[in-house]
């Protein structure tokens, strides 16, 4: 296997700039660059110098072994001043050196995922983590990364194992009086495993809204104050506001950081019927957009508002507060009064949700889990239907261990590592 290099930090100027090289040659190749290597885990001070001699560099070098490194390969990182310079000219050295080339997008995690120092999910959670933006991103991808999903996998998988084992001596003693109540065992345990994958299934839902991001869409007639809001939420002026009726016509987005969670705030068309083609579509967008939202904050009248309440995803607030007094509770547009209020009913809301978030946080996971679950209620009705149908659902058991072994990458991985490292720079 080739060895590879690349610069782990981002590019351009900065204070300290990382290469990193993994392979059986990375000694070697570092090496001929500043000499001597320090003992493995060991930062020490070092010169970097082109093949004749000349300086490129003073910096930090270390070396991680075989077996104990990010890849699980020999390791070495260079640690340098962030010049493009220097950059280019240790790059340059180390690609002429026999055996060392350049890295692909995302190729030292694929090492790391085939020398089993990762698994899939842990590889998907590494692109999360880089991708994560809020303290609740953060935290899901740091949990799947540190195994939490894998383990549980190995658990499902587990249960599932001794059930099919449970079946296969049906099969195999089938002209044998079988110990009693073994078909009710066993199928007990598919029931259990099957509620397990229920839940974790319908908690999916929200662990993919932390990873994507929560929409709550602000709704109301037309010149209802939906753009000031959001302008007063955004703390810019997102949105054009004119006393005009029918001014939004397109969804105005809005994404921010809610006190740790991801969320987008949409500003839609007044809703209202209109002979108006272009204001028609923007109608039906936003009906659309907020039929699919996470919340619905539907702006009304101030003497149809009571108090801050948001049930199955939607809150009725009042507008204009400093124009009439009203019980209840209500949001101006000129002062921002309530604003601040709201905001943190809806995180409450969204708090409480993520509270019940599942292990799979994302569509892949929830697919194979899906089908896993369909494998294990169908086998469970070909068991009680009798020995005849045992064979079926044998075969129903080994589709659902490998649906399991689909999320953790030990099948169909390349599927799966295309989409995934595309968004890894070439020092990951």
């Amino acid at each position: 296997m080739d060895t590879i290099f690349a610069l782990s930090t981002a590019p351009g100027k900065a204070g300290v700039a990382v290469i990193r090289v993994s392979g059986p040659e990375a000694f070697r190749a570092a090496e001929a660059v500043c000499g001597s290597l320090p003992a493995t885990h060991k930062a020490a001070l070092r010169r970097f110098r082109k093949r004749d001699g000349t300086l490129i560099d003073e910096g930090i070098v270390i070396c991680f072994p075989e077996g104990n490194s990010f890849t699980g390969e020999n390791v070495v990182e260079f640690q340098t001043h962030g010049s493009q310079a220097v950059v280019s000219l240790l790059e340059t050295e180390l690609s002429s050196i026999s055996g060392v080339r350049h890295a692909l997008a995302g190729e030292f995690t694929r090492r790391a995922l085939l020398n089993d120092r990762l698994d899939l999910t842990q590889v998907e959670a590494l692109a999360d983590l880089i991708e994560a933006e809020t303290v609740a991103q953060h935290s899901q991808a740091i949990e799947t990364l540190s195994g939490r999903l894998a383990d549980s996998v190995v658990k499902w998988r587990e249960g599932l194992l001794t059930a099919m084992s449970l079946v296969e001596a049906m099969i195999d003693f089938s002209d044998e009086e079988l110990p009693p109540g073994m078909t009710e065992d066993i199928v007990r345990r598919l029931a259990e495993l099957a509620r397990t994958f229920e839940r974790e299934i319908e908690g999916s839902q929200v662990a993919e809204r932390v990873r994507s991001g929560f929409e709550i869409a602000i709704i109301g007639r037309p010149n209802s104050g939906k753009s000031t809001l959001l302008n007063h939420i955004a703390g810019r002026e997102a949105a054009i506001t004119s006393e005009i009726a029918g001014t939004t016509r397109d969804v105005i987005e809005v994404r921010m950081d809610l006190f740790g969670l991801p969320v987008t705030f949409l500003d839609t068309a007044g809703m209202r019927e209109t002979d108006d083609p272009i204001e028609a579509k923007g109608v039906d967008l936003a009906k659309q957009r907020a039929e699919r939202a996470d919340i619905r904050i539907h702006l009304v009248e101030s003497s149809d508002s009571g108090d801050l309440r948001i049930e199955d995803g939607t809150a009725f607030v009042g507008q204009k507060r400093d124009l009439a007094s009203y019980p209840g509770f209500g949001l101006s547009g000129v002062t921002g009064e309530g604003v601040s209020d709201l905001l943190h009913a809806i995180h409450e809301y969204l708090k409480n949700s993520v509270n019940s978030k599942g292990s799979i946080s994302n569509e892949r996971h929830r697919r194979s889990l899906v089908e896993a679950k369909r494998c294990i209620l169908q086998a469970a009705v070909h068991i009680e239907l009798g020995e005849d149908y045992v064979d079926l659902a044998a075969e129903e058991l080994r589709r659902a261990v490998h649906e399991l072994d689909a999320v953790v990458g030990k099948i169909g991985v390349e599927d799966v590592l295309g989409k995934i490292f595309a968004t890894f720079c070439m020092g990951k």
